[in-house]
C-alpha cells in the first residue's frame, strides 16, 4: 500500500469515524430534534436506539485490528444506514441541507472501505 493511500484511507476512516459516533451519540440519547426528524419522516424514536447501537458497534469494528469479515460488514451497515437515510429524505420532501451529512458519510464510507489496507480485506 502507498503512502498516499494509507493517508486517504485514515483520513476518510477517522472522518467516518467521527461523523458516525456523532450522529450515534445524537441518536442514542434521543436529542429532540433527532426525535423531531426522525417523526417528520414516519419513524418510530425507538429506532434511535437501533441505529444509534449499530452505528458505534460499526464504528469499533471498523477501527480494531483484523477481523476483516465484520468490517465488510460494518461498512456495508453504514452503506445500507446512509443510502436509506438520503432515501427518506428524498421521500420525506426534506431540505436540500438535510442530504448533506448522509451523503459525506456515504462518500466517506466508499473511500474508506476502497482504499483499507490489504490485512483489513477479506482475502
Amino acid at each position: 500500500m502507498t503512502k498516499r493511500n494509507k493517508i486517504i484511507y485514515w483520513i476518510a476512516t477517522l472522518w467516518l469515524a467521527l461523523g458516525t459516533t456523532s450522529t450515534g451519540i445524537v441518536q442514542l440519547i434521543k436529542m429532540d430534534e433527532e426525535v423531531a426528524k426522525m417523526t417528520q419522516l414516519g419513524y418510530p424514536s425507538y429506532i434511535l436506539t437501533i441505529l444509534g447501537t449499530w452505528k458505534l458497534l460499526g464504528v469499533v469494528a471498523v477501527l480494531i485490528p483484523r477481523f476483516p469479515l465484520l468490517k465488510e460488514w460494518a461498512y456495508a451497515g453504514f452503506f445500507f444506514n446512509m443510502s436509506g437515510a438520503i432515501f427518506s429524505h428524498l421521500a420525506g420532501g426534506s431540505d436540500p441541507i438535510e442530504f448533506f451529512g448522509p451523503t459525506l458519510l456515504i462518500v466517506l464510507t466508499v473511500v474508506s472501505w476502497y482504499f483499507r489496507p490489504a490485512d483489513r480485506k477479506i482475502a
